[in-house]
């Protein structure tokens, strides 16, 4: 993992495909913890095999947010599933996203959110979006205090049938 120390000592480390058991253990744990949230169930990735996370890991790229040994927090960036119309390709997903409840309100988000929007950057990228749950005022006002407007477009989680909503951060070129 490539690290960089944020606020409270928490470290944000890039995670590589040989981290696959850190990064199941994290989503494992994100599904138990919110899992109206993240268009999956804990049964389904529970069962994914090794071969399944590595191939996971080796698109886009992911971080982790640690505090000492323990993740905290984890963020993935990803290329957008498009309609085919071609918009999709100056635009990721920010997906994944979650902060462990001890660690909410330690700056370990805008860290994540710090690392994907320098890669979206890096990349040559014009906006990163992301769904976020309608019913989850916490992380839509961290998002807008971000600077994430909403699109107007909307959709149900998989797995949960909620309403979420699209958000997206215009990056300057």
């Amino acid at each position: 993992m490539t690290e960089r120390v944020v606020a409270e000592a928490v470290t944000v480390c890039r995670v590589a495909q040989s981290d696959w058991e850190v990064q199941r253990a994290v989503r494992l744990a994100m599904l138990l913890d919110v899992p109206a949230a993240y268009g999956s169930t804990f049964e389904r990735e529970l069962a994914m095999s090794e071969k399944d996370w590595r191939e996971r890991l080796a698109i886009g790229a992911a971080w982790l947010a640690m505090d000492g040994s323990l993740p905290v927090g984890a963020a993935k960036l990803m290329p957008a599933r498009g309609d085919g119309s071609g918009g999709e390709v100056d635009t990721h997903n920010l997906v994944g996203m979650w902060v462990a409840a001890h660690a909410r309100g330690r700056g370990v988000a805008d860290a994540l959110v710090d690392a994907v929007v320098a890669e979206a950057r890096a990349l040559g990228l014009r906006r990163v979006t992301l769904d976020v749950e309608a019913g989850n005022a916490r992380a839509i006002g961290f998002y807008e205090r971000y600077g994430f407007v909403r699109t107007g477009r909307t959709s149900t989680v998989p797995h949960q049938g909620t309403p979420e909503f699209e958000m997206e951060l215009v990056l300057a070129r």
